[in-house]
């Protein structure tokens, strides 16, 4: 018969104490309802509590490019959204991706505030692949999380996303729902398929890059982001197609977990080779 360590129980207080070798089968038989019950919820908690401890212990190492941000408020606001996760084993390399303005004296200067955050500054303009692959360069987390410099993730968003993979490990990525918003608030709810499949990609990328967790695996296995001029600007499309065709697949929970700024002449300021990739 099996045994378990942890099954004394005082009766008064409903506390489990460590007592080794005890055949729980013959010790439930002797018991009374409510003792069992009793048994069986200090047993689920204290199973939880191992299991989160385990989990919790993982780092996750939240990447970010950054490049002549036009708002200091908000990029003060999206670091400290990752600063002030619920999940604490985190680090956050951001890579300047050679901004002309104070940018460089900014993270700088807010590098300071919290040894959780590695600067790194491109000596050219590269992109936001390049900078995302060197950021993946000196990552050592097991997990990869994403963040822009202009959103904001909740609160909770690592820890729902972390914990899902670690209690199914048949996924390796995973996405969330997300607010898009402006100086006005909330403009819109954007919900993505909860599981998609390869044909979908057909139809316009599944996740939503900003707000992902991937392992760094899978993300070692592709190479990380490719950077090329037919992925310029779309470099999240092709990662997860590639991903998929080296079998790996993602998750989208189904809460919005993640605020994306939307701005609404963005897409027209972009710079005219850029559109032309997207065709």
């Amino acid at each position: 018969m099996s045994k378990i360590l942890v099954l004394e129980l005082d009766n008064e207080y409903g506390m489990l104490r460590n007592a080794d070798n005890i055949d729980y089968y013959n010790y439930f038989k002797y018991s009374n309802k409510n003792i069992i019950q009793k048994i069986i919820k200090k047993l689920e908690l204290n199973i939880s509590s191992i299991f989160f401890n385990e989990w919790k212990n993982k780092k996750v190492s939240v990447i970010m490019g950054v490049y002549n941000p036009k708002d200091k408020e908000k990029l003060c606001e999206s670091i400290n959204s990752i600063l002030n996760q619920t999940y604490k084993n985190i680090e956050f390399i951001i890579c300047d991706d050679c901004s002309n303005d104070d940018t460089k004296k900014y993270l700088r200067d807010f590098s300071k505030k919290d040894k959780r955050i590695k600067l790194i500054e491109n000596k050219s303009n590269l992109g936001l692949a390049a900078s995302l692959n060197n950021c993946l360069k000196i990552a050592d987390g097991f997990y990869i999380a994403r963040q822009d410099d202009d959103d904001i993730s909740k609160l909770n968003r690592i820890e729902k996303e972390v914990l899902f993979l670690e209690e199914n490990n048949m996924y390796d990525f995973i996405g969330c729902n997300l607010e898009l918003f402006d100086k006005n608030g909330i403009l819109e709810y954007r919900k993505h398929k909860e599981k998609p499949v390869k044909e979908d990609f057909l139809y316009g990328n599944q996740f939503p890059h900003p707000a992902m967790l991937l392992t760094k695996r899978c993300l070692d296995e592709v190479c990380g982001y490719r950077v090329k001029k037919t992925t310029r600007r779309t470099e999240d499309y092709d990662l997860f197609m590639r991903l998929y065709a080296k079998g790996y697949t993602g998750y989208n929970l189904q809460e919005y977990l993640y605020q994306y700024n939307e701005d609404m002449y963005g897409y027209s300021k972009r710079k005219f080779r850029y559109r032309i990739d997207e065709f």
